[in-house]
């Protein structure tokens, strides 16, 4: 399997070996947000939240979280400018991106221009407190990220 790494979701799910769970990940500078989807690319839901060390230590727990969950792809959330351009955290996140080579799975970038507000309201609407909001909000996000992925990947091509 190729280590392809590509915005366009048909591109991406060609490069999938047919149905398998997807991982979404929001990240960071300080933490990684995980979230998982079954494998018939139903339903997404946060998985764990990564307290980023350094990189190689990063990889090694995504790495784990990958193995123990059977991944056949990665998507990970791309903090675009409003207008759509890239910014300096854009870049960063796309040389993340660029380092997980290593795991050699597909890595679709998604759009994640709103994750963290939309799931910030949704939590401050159900009275979610302050301290556990900041506990949840990274996975959370990396979750509503990862569903709209999966929608738009199964309008494209449901998985077998």
């Amino acid at each position: 399997m190729a280590s392809l790494i590509t915005a366009d979701t048909g591109e991406f799910a060609a490069a999938l070996p047919g149905a398998g769970k997807l991982v979404g990940l929001d990240v960071g500078t300080k933490t990684i947000g995980l979230a998982i989807c079954d494998a018939g690319w139903h339903f997404a839901g946060p998985a764990d939240t990564i307290r980023r060390i350094k990189f190689t230590k990063d990889l090694e727990a995504l790495r784990a979280f990958i193995e123990r969950e059977h991944v056949a792809g990665l998507v990970v959330g791309l903090p675009l400018s409003m207008d759509g351009s890239d910014s300096p955290r854009t870049q960063s996140v796309r040389a993340f991106a660029r380092n997980l080579a290593p795991l050699d799975l597909p890595l679709l970038l998604w759009d994640e221009r709103w994750s963290t507000q939309a799931v910030e309201r949704a939590m401050i609407e159900a009275d979610v407190s302050r301290a556990r909001r900041a506990e949840k909000v990274d996975a959370l996000a990396a979750a509503h990220i990862l569903q709209g992925a999966i929608d738009a990947l199964a309008n494209l091509s449901p998985p077998q």
